[in-house]
């Protein structure tokens, strides 16, 4: 049995499931006016890899990730560049599609949009406003949060600490800074819906709870998402749902933060200004080995020279895959369905994962099994070879990594490109031969450096 973080009781327990064999999971995705940043791809990598993970034990996973297509930063910036929100949405919505995909992140089962779950939003304010635990103003309707037993369960801190230790506004109408907005008055040159308390838009913590409730249901397993949304996000959602007298998630995971060394992130510096600048220079499964090489809860550095070092171990990687030419098994990966893999290694992998998902001890023995296989191979022990070869790319694949070596024929433009790109470092004109390994990259092929010269797979 998996036994996982949970945010509500600060313990490792196990992941209780409502129903038998299945998982419900919701997973807060991301506000879509801007380019994806290195937390959104950490926060996708890590739920991906629980994700993939609980069905390569053979269960039944529904995952529901939202996209907030309305929002206040959405609005600022359609008003400044003079495009309608659903254009600056649309945008961005599909500059975060294409970072999931080069990170090898599973599509989610449902991908609820905000602005399709307005109506149940007016529905829910009306309920809590009917119950007495949410009030009006002039500028929209707020929730009391003193009235929710238990607000604060998610900070780890009583209502009364929480109150001491908020910034205090100006707002004169709100009963206290705590106090969260589930609906926003209509403003001019903003859009709008009607609703019986007023004109407006939902409030970003209403939006979440109504949508993970509608589609997933009351009591459902799991909830997750990057630090930063512990409090107040989800802390307001979860205060919504029990002042509705509705089970919310049973258990809540978030993963820890992202840092760069202390150094600004520049490209005048060579760092990554966003996820899709990394993708543009690296090996999107470079990013998945980074992240599986720390534990979930702890933070990961993210720099040009965390990066090269994981494309190096992905090189290990690949390089057993050539020699053998091992087939990549086919994604998400069911353990139990794959016949001829090492017993014992599976036990191993299956008991660090269900501690808390251990990805760093996980990804540890995979690299262990790359040796033995390599040494099998060097004393023409084939079989034994075969069987480890085998559980390296079933392992790697319950975690998302992907190494099963493409024999893709190399087109004859590509192979032009990579020539060239040989040629420009041999005469030091980096600028030109870091040009050339983004274009190939951006066409799907992994570049590695080797003695003989630029190698290029799928």
């Amino acid at each position: 049995m998996l036994n996982l973080h949970d945010t509500a009781t600060g313990q490792v327990r196990p992941l209780a499931l409502r129903d038998e064999g299945k998982v419900s999971m919701y997973v807060c995705g991301p506000t879509v006016y801007d380019l994806p940043h290195l937390g959104h791809g950490r926060f996708t990598l890590v739920f991906d890899v629980l994700r993939r993970y609980l069905i390569a034990r053979g269960l039944e996973v529904t995952y529901v990730s939202n996209i907030t297509d309305i929002d206040d930063n959405i609005i600022a910036k359609a008003l400044k560049e003079g495009r309608s929100e659903t254009e600056v949405a649309a945008e961005f919505e599909a500059e975060w599609w294409a970072a999931m995909d080069r990170l090898g992140v599973l599509r989610p089962d449902a991908t609820p949009h905000a602005t399709e779950f307005v109506t149940g939003m007016i529905a829910t304010i009306n309920e809590l406003l009917d119950s007495g635990v949410a009030y009006r103003t002039s500028d929209g309707v707020y929730l009391d949060t003193s009235t929710v037993e238990g607000y604060g369960l998610l900070a780890g801190q009583p209502l009364e600490s929480l109150r001491a230790g908020a910034r205090i506004e100006a707002d004169e109408e709100k009963r206290s800074p705590l106090d969260f907005a589930l609906w926003k008055a209509a403003k001019p040159e903003e859009p709008a819906w009607e609703a019986p308390f007023g004109a407006g838009r939902p409030g970003w913590h209403t939006e979440c709870v109504v949508m993970s409730l509608s589609l997933l249901g009351d009591g459902f397993d799991l909830h997750g998402g990057g630090l930063d949304l512990k409090f107040p996000h989800h802390e307001n959602e979860r205060a919504q749902s029990v002042a509705l007298g509705r089970p919310f998630a049973q258990h809540w995971a978030h993963n820890g933060w992202v840092m760069v060394d202390g150094e600004k992130m520049s490209k005048s510096l060579g760092n990554f200004t966003s996820l899709t600048d990394l993708l543009a220079k690296a090996d999107g499964r470079a990013y998945r080995l980074l992240v599986l090489r720390s534990h979930y809860r702890a933070p990961i550095e993210v720099t040009t020279d965390t990066i090269a070092d994981a494309e190096r171990g992905l090189g290990r990687l690949d390089t057993l895959a050539r020699r053998m030419d091992l087939a990549a098994t086919p994604s998400p990966v069911v353990l139990g369905e794959i016949d001829g893999l090492d017993p014992q290694a599976i036990e191993r992998f299956v008991e660090l994962m269900d501690d808390d998902l251990q990805t760093p001890q996980a990804l540890g023995l995979v690299f262990e099994l790359v040796g033995e296989a390599n040494t099998a191979l060097d004393a023409g022990d084939d079989e034994r070879a075969g069987q480890l070869g085998a559980t390296v790319v079933a392992l790697a694949g319950a975690m998302g990594l992907e190494i099963g070596w493409s024999t893709d024929e190399i087109d004859v433009a590509t192979l032009a490109l990579a020539a060239e790109r040989d040629e420009a470092r041999a005469a030091k004109d980096f600028v030109r031969s870091d040009e050339i390994r983004e274009q190939l990259q951006a066409a799907g092929w992994v570049v590695e450096d080797t003695p003989e010269g630029t190698s290029l797979h799928r």
